[in-house]
């Protein structure tokens, strides 16, 4: 899995420039650092649905929390928050995979980072 870096979106006027700090989808998944305020930005430039599956590697009084699976239309842009519960590893951050890899590029954002 390729480790995503995190890019800061300053509250007051940032505006993130996605095509700019977002890379290709890895084909065997991407893991990415959890916390307030962090999303997952997943731009399917694709003409079909893709499929992005958050794992959530926690449990509630032994059971499994069931993975969170995001559905991105064709063209579309989703925003996937990223809090440490409930899909912060112990290493913090979070294991994302994906249906498919063409044409989907991804980025972390943090609203109100330095």
């Amino acid at each position: 899995m390729a480790a995503l870096n995190l890019t800061a979106v300053p509250v007051d006027g940032g505006v993130p420039d996605l095509a700019a700090v977002a890379v290709a989808a890895a084909a065997l998944g991407d893991t990415a650092p959890c916390g307030p305020g962090r999303f997952l930005a997943v731009i399917n430039g694709g003409g079909v649905s893709r499929t992005v599956t958050v794992a959530t590697p926690g449990t509630v009084d032994g059971l499994a929390i069931e993975d969170l699976a995001v559905t991105v239309a064709a063209g579309d842009t989703a925003l996937i928050p990223l809090p440490r519960v409930p899909f912060a590893g112990t290493n913090g951050r979070a294991a994302v995979t994906y249906d498919a890899v063409t044409s989907v590029t991804v980025a972390v954002l943090e609203l109100g980072g330095q």
